[in-house]
C-alpha cells in the first residue's frame, strides 16, 4: 500500500532550493480561494508592491510568473527576442549557455561574450564587441552567476548596453533579496529572478519586472510571441493593474500565499538589512573555511555573499563527501556545474538559511568529514574563525 510522502528535515545549504521560513511553511497550507477571487485580486496587488520594493522599481510589469525561475528567463527572451534579432550575450557560467538557448530557439542571432569561468563579466569585452555589431538590439547576462559564485557589475553592464542602443536583460535569479538589485537606479529593462533562492519560498515562481522601454518593444512586435502561456500582451490582463482581472490561467493560489509571506518578511528585515546580514555571515563563513585550509574560486572582490564556490581538496571525493553530510548530518550542499563538476562545492547562504547556526553545522560538520576522508585540513579551527566574525 502506498503510503504518505514525508521527506526528512534537512539544512539546505547548496545552490537552491534555501530552507523555508515556518512562517512561509504555514502560509501555503491556508484555505485555497478562487484565482479570480476578490480577496485573492487584492493579494495579487500587494504581492507587486512587495516584487517593486525587493527590485526597487516603479515599473508597472513587475510581477510572478507562473513556473520557476527558468520561466522568468523565458518570459524575457520570448517577449523581446524577435526573429532575426541579433543578441549579444556575456557568458562567464552555466546560464549564459542557457540564455544563448532562448534566443536561438527564438529565432535570434547570438553573439557570445566568454568570460572566464569564476570571474566577473569584463565590461570592456562587452563595448568591444557592440562597437563590432552595431546591429545588436540586446544585451543578456547573469548578474549573479549561481554556478560559480561570481558576481558581475550589472549597472556597468548596463551603461555600456544603453550607449550602444540595446535593451538588457538581467538574471537575477541568485541575487535578489541577498545583494543589491537596483532595477530603477541602474536602469534595467528587463529582470527575472526565483523563489527559493534568497526570497527563502518553495520553488516553482519567478519574479518579474519590465521597463516601458521593454514594454514598448513587446507591444510593437511584428511577430507574434512564441509562447502563448508566457506572452506578456496576454498576461498583464490578468497580472494588470487594477481590480478588473481577465481570464488567462489558473493561478498557483497557495505558492503565491507563500511568495507572499516570504516578501513581507523580506520587508519587515530591510533590504539594506537583508543585504548586510548576507554579507556578514559570508565572511564568517569564508574565515573559517579558509583556517580549515579550504580556497575560493572567485576573486574577493567579485564573490557573491550568498552562494560560495570552494575548491575541492585534491585527491578527495566529492560525490562522497556530499553524500556523508547528507546521511550523517543532513546537510546538503551543492556540487559543481559544468567545467566545474567534481572541481568544487557550491555553499549556498541564502535567506532564511543564512544564519550563523548554519555556518556551525556547515564548518563543524565538513571538518569532521573531510578529516575521516584523510584530506589535507586544519582540524578543529574553523568554527571559533567564524565566530571571532560573528560575535562583533
Amino acid at each position: 500500500m502506498t503510503k504518505p510522502f514525508h521527506p526528512p528535515q534537512r539544512t539546505l545549504m547548496g545552490p537552491g532550493p534555501s530552507d523555508v521560513s515556518p512562517r512561509v511553511l504555514e502560509a501555503l497550507g491556508r484555505p485555497t480561494i478562487g484565482h479570480l477571487d476578490p480577496a485573492f485580486v487584492g493579494m495579487m496587488d500587494e504581492v507587486k508592491a512587495l516584487l517593486q520594493y525587493a527590485f526597487q522599481t516603479r515599473n508597472a510589469l513587475t510581477m510572478p510568473v507562473s513556473a520557476p525561475g527558468s520561466a522568468g528567463m523565458e518570459t524575457c527572451f520570448t517577449n523581446l527576442v524577435e526573429p532575426g534579432d541579433k543578441v549579444v550575450i556575456c557568458q562567464n557560467g552555466v546560464f549564459g549557455g542557457r540564455m544563448k538557448e532562448n534566443v536561438e530557439r527564438c529565432g535570434g542571432t547570438a553573439v557570445m561574450v566568454e568570460n572566464e569561468w569564476g570571474h566577473a563579466i569584463d565590461p570592456n569585452k562587452l563595448d568591444e564587441t557592440l562597437k563590432a555589431h552595431p546591429d545588436a538590439k540586446i544585451v543578456a547576462f547573469v548578474h549573479a552567476e549561481t554556478s560559480t559564485g561570481a558576481q558581475s557589475d550589472a549597472k556597468t553592464l548596463v551603461e555600456i548596453a544603453h550607449h550602444h542602443d540595446c535593451l538588457t536583460i538581467v538574471d537575477a535569479v541568485t541575487s535578489l533579496g541577498g545583494t543589491p538589485v537596483l532595477v530603477d537606479e541602474w536602469q534595467i529593462d528587463a529582470v527575472y529572478s526565483g523563489s527559493q533562492k534568497c526570497l527563502s519560498c518553495t520553488p516553482g515562481l519567478s519574479p518579474i519586472s519590465f521597463s516601458q522601454r521593454a514594454l514598448d518593444k513587446v507591444r510593437s512586435r511584428t511577430h507574434k510571441v512564441q509562447s502563448w502561456f508566457l506572452d506578456l500582451n496576454l498576461v498583464m490582463g490578468y497580472w494588470g493593474d487594477g481590480g478588473k482581472r481577465t481570464y488567462h490561467h489558473t493561478a498557483p493560489v497557495n505558492a503565491l500565499y507563500g511568495l507572499h509571506e516570504a516578501l513581507v518578511i523580506l520587508k519587515e528585515e530591510g533590504l539594506e538589512n537583508a543585504w548586510a546580514r548576507h554579507t556578514k555571515h559570508h565572511q564568517a563563513l569564508c574565515a573559517g573555511l579558509e583556517a580549515m585550509g579550504l580556497s575560493f574560486v572567485v576573486a574577493p572582490e567579485h564573490r557573491l555573499p550568498q552562494l560560495n564556490a570552494v575548491t575541492i581538496p585534491t585527491g578527495v571525493d566529492d560525490i562522497a563527501i556530499r553524500s556523508t553530510l547528507l546521511n550523517d548530518y543532513a546537510l546538503e550542499i551543492g556540487a559543481g556545474l559544468g567545467v566545474m563538476a567534481g572541481k568544487v562545492w557550491r555553499i549556498g547562504l541564502m535567506g532564511h538559511a543564512c544564519n550563523a547556526r548554519n555556518i556551525y553545522l556547515c564548518l563543524s560538520a565538513l571538518d569532521d568529514v573531510l578529516s575521516r576522508a584523510g584530506a589535507p585540513i586544519k582540524r578543529g579551527v574553523a568554527v571559533a574563525a567564524a565566530q571571532a566574525l560573528l560575535k562583533d
